[in-house]
């Protein structure tokens, strides 16, 4: 009896060990397969996926499904949104839209890119871009200029054939931008970034009270929403250049003093 009860505690005891060994050696469900890159969609606005610009983010579906994804956007940045749609072996056209919201859920137009596009049948994948217009640091309450803050990335399908309602998909989708930088400078600054929980927060540092956390990402060096841009250095170049203009105009107009052939004493 003794000798069974040995028996059962070492036992018990190399189970305990060898679970967590166990359960290390298989992969995690949310694990990124993809050197961090989210793997994953969310299916709202408020379960958008985050990925941070020139992050590569891939996620499998179903046709029928929304897929959201997020991604902070500074002022003087023009963002740039792709995505590549990889539709099943046999399906009918399908039609695929790009959205791009921004950090109010207002819904951004694009400059340019296809930003809806129809597969035909039996394609392999359809693509997708939106140029979004450059992010201002400014802007009227009525107006719907991108401001700096999140801004939110919905795919779906938008017309197909009933039979093709549920086929798995899977879609890759990337953020970049390029600095436009003082050409595009507003007068005038936001208060602060359109992130989620900024309105709790500000709340919160009036009375308090307990708020919501703002979104984890953002500019690596603070958001740059501010009076400051490099406008005001070509404004200065112009300046001394308009100074040193009419410092040359004066010598060349001015002559060299009074005419040799008038009179000492007119």
């Amino acid at each position: 009896m003794r000798i069974t009860r040995v028996w059962g505690a070492a036992l018990l005891a190399l189970g305990l060990a060898a679970g967590p060994a166990a359960a290390d050696s298989s992969p995690s469900p949310s694990a990124s397969t993809d050197g961090g890159a989210p793997t994953r969609a969310g299916t709202s606005f408020r379960t958008a996926t985050e990925i941070d610009q020139g992050q590569q983010a891939t996620a499998s579906g179903s046709t029928g499904d929304y897929l959201y994804w997020s991604f902070p956007a500074d002022t003087g940045q023009r963002p740039t949104v792709k995505a590549t749609v990889k539709l099943p072996d046999a399906h009918g056209a399908e039609t695929w839209q790009l959205d791009v919201y921004d950090g109010l859920r207002r819904r951004q137009s694009c400059q340019y890119g296809a930003q809806t596009r129809t597969a035909a049948q039996g394609a392999a994948s359809v693509e997708l871009a939106c140029v979004l217009r450059t992010v201002r640091g400014w802007a009227e309450p009525w107006a719907n200029d991108p401001l700096p803050g999140t801004y939110y990335i919905r795919l779906t399908v938008v017309d197909l054939g009933a039979a093709d309602l549920g086929k798995p998909v899977s879609a890759e989708v990337r953020a970049d931008s390029k600095d436009i930088g003082g050409a595009a400078a507003v007068d005038g600054s936001l208060g602060k970034p359109l992130v989620p929980g900024i309105a709790v927060t500000s709340e919160q540092d009036e009375d308090g009270s307990k708020g919501a956390v703002l979104s984890s990402f953002g500019s690596d060096d603070g958001w740059s929403s501010g009076w400051w841009s490099d406008r005001w250095v070509w404004t200065g170049i112009g300046a001394v250049l308009a100074a040193l203009a009419g410092i040359g105009g004066y010598v060349l107009t001015r002559g060299s003093g009074r005419p040799s052939q008038v009179p000492p004493n007119v």
